[in-house]
């Protein structure tokens, strides 16, 4: 844990941060597909990741999901920030992409080291910059991309936060990122490997169009 924190935080952070880090913050290891915040939960910990990826997504009255975007390593989720930070409920859904570990960091630090440590205030508003940017991509694409063009971004947004081509999902799964069925995906999935975009196999995609 210490070795990991030191190689993705220790470029941002001064010794006594990472030193207040170390000693708050508990360690927490999650699996892919397991789900780490729920909508409506009252937020107690912040999330920094050492590992892996985490997906968040928005869901609406029907109990549709939206993809909003993803965390990497060396990351957080600026909205839990802000739940935090306001005292609120969760409005999203936050869901491992893959094996993922964790420094979860309680509440009470978080507002005492905005005041405290420069750097710290920098990495929030960085990551609410970040979030921002990545929201603003969503919204790009939802309005002004065919679904084809969508899903082949969706598959390379995927690549590249889990670091591999190779992408275990069903169809399903990602007809439930993308809000839209499952025939359509599959549709636009076979048409991409006609295109030489993608290669299909049972349950995997191989990305080719990076």
């Amino acid at each position: 844990m210490t070795e990991a924190l030191q190689l993705h935080y220790g470029y941002l952070f001064e010794p006594e941060l990472l030193e207040e880090i170390r000693k708050v913050g508990s360690y927490k290891k999650v699996s892919q597909g397991q789900t780490l915040m729920e909508i409506g939960d009252n937020i107690k910990t912040m999330p920094l990741l050492l590992s892996g990826a985490i997906k968040v997504l928005r869901e609406d009255d029907d109990g549709n999901e939206l993809l909003l975007y993803f965390v990497e390593k060396g990351d957080t989720c600026a909205m839990t920030f802000s739940c935090c930070m306001g005292d609120k409920k969760s409005g999203i859904r936050a869901v491992a992409e893959t094996d993922t570990e964790l420094l979860m960091i309680p509440v009470g630090y978080l507002e005492t080291w905005m005041g405290k440590y420069k750097t710290w205030q920098q990495f929030i508003l960085d990551s609410y910059h970040a979030r921002m940017m990545e929201l603003m991509e969503t919204i790009d694409t939802l309005a002004f991309l065919r679904m084809d063009e969508r899903l082949l971004k969706h598959l390379q947004d995927k690549a590249k936060v889990t670091h591999d081509d190779v992408l275990h999902a069903t169809h399903q799964e990602i007809a439930y990122d993308l809000h839209t069925s499952r025939v359509v995906v599959s549709r636009l999935l076979k048409k991409m490997e006609n295109e030489g975009k993608i290669e299909l196999y049972r349950n995997q995609i191989k990305v080719l169009d990076l």
